[in-house]
């Protein structure tokens, strides 16, 4: 029995299948569908079960194949205390009439019974992801390109992230991500959904993540501006073909916030790929001065708390690392005495940041 994260793919297919040829022969007439193996992406993730599929049907003008993607919420080891697929794909398909590249969201069943959750289908975008395992510093196609290659990559990603940020989020359609009524500033309401998720992930004393979390509340930023935030920011979650970004994958972590949250999320993902294995940045790669210095001139917001929103990326990517180190122990990648919950790249990069003693 071939599995994916203790799916059973081949019985996974029959139910899709069924239920894909009942919703193609309502919407499309089609007849004779055909869905071929299910099969995980070269690089995927913890979060969503997400599988690659090609379909075939014979429709009112004849053939059809289709390159697509099927993208199932998770049940089991979930990364997020809270999972909202529904407000992914709201994201997702508004996003499409902007010029924010993302694949073209196909269908949604938000009803668990055919799959055991919630999925949608989406369409499968053609070019290469950069790599993070093994990390895009010491591994991967990007080990290979030309220095002018990796330049032309991080200069698309970074206008990608500023075409995010200039966009009129009220007038997008985006106002359904505001809390009616809430007084809190943005960073006041992540910093209280990240407290409530520690809360929910750790098993024991996470002196590191406690520590960063008082002093990110100590000294939160007044009267940032307020940006649709891609959440999950970072060349790792885009596609790119010809060293042009051509999709931003992976919604899941969307919301009002300073448009510095993105950028830090950004640099930190970087910093993480390369400091935080002790190598050095690839070649080609241009300086964090120069990507701030463009990323302004892209955007025109002058970057102010850069070392602020850089610390609550660590902060936030040490909590989500709790819950992958239990999913890590869970699958056998690591011990059960492991002590990587507190002790990760992510956790010792936020104690250097804060200059905090190393977590053990």
């Amino acid at each position: 029995m071939t599995t994916h994260k203790g799916r059973d793919l081949a019985a996974t297919r029959a139910a899709f299948s069924a239920w894909l040829g009942r919703t193609l022969a309502g919407a499309r007439d089609a007849r004779d569908v055909r869905v071929s193996e299910l099969t995980p992406p070269g690089a995927t993730g913890f979060s969503n079960d997400t599988l690659c599929f090609d379909l075939s049907y014979v429709g009112e003008r004849g053939p059809v194949e289709e390159a697509l993607v099927l993208r199932i919420q998770p049940t089991k080891n979930q990364v997020f205390p809270d999972y909202d697929l529904g407000k992914q794909i709201r994201c997702m398909q508004l996003l499409e009439r902007t010029l924010v590249p993302v694949p073209r969201v196909l269908w949604y069943e938000p009803d668990a019974g055919v799959l055991g959750a919630p999925f949608y289908v989406m369409a499968r975008v053609e070019g290469r992801i950069p790599t993070d395992n093994p990390p895009y510093h010491v591994g991967g196609w990007l080990t290979e390109a030309s220095e002018t290659e990796r330049e032309t990559i991080w200069w698309s990603g970074v206008e990608t992230l500023a075409v995010i940020h200039r966009l009129d989020w009220r007038a997008a359609g985006f106002g359904f991500l505001e809390d009616p009524g809430e007084s809190r500033s943005p960073i006041e309401r992540q910093l209280d959904q990240y407290r409530q998720y520690l809360l929910w992930a750790a098993r024991k004393p996470m002196p590191t993540c406690e520590a960063a979390l008082a002093w990110l509340e100590k000294h939160a930023p007044e009267g940032e501006p307020v940006a649709l935030s891609w959440g999950d920011a970072r060349i790792g979650n885009m596609i790119f073909r010809e060293g042009r970004c051509v999709a931003v994958l992976d919604w899941e972590m969307v919301a009002l916030a300073s448009p510095e949250a993105d950028l830090a999320w950004f640099l930190f993902l970087d910093r993480h790929h390369s400091e935080g294995l002790g190598a050095p940045r690839l070649p080609g790669f241009p300086s964090r001065e120069a990507t701030l210095a463009r990323y302004e001139a892209a955007t025109g917001h002058r970057v102010r708390h850069l070392h602020y929103y850089e610390t609550f990326a660590a902060f936030r990517f040490s909590v989500i690392m709790i819950r992958l180190a239990q999913q890590f122990v869970a699958l056998g990648i690591l011990p059960a005495d492991s002590d990587f919950e507190t002790n990760n790249m992510p956790s010792r990069l936020l104690a250097k940041l804060l200059d905090l003693p190393p977590p053990g």
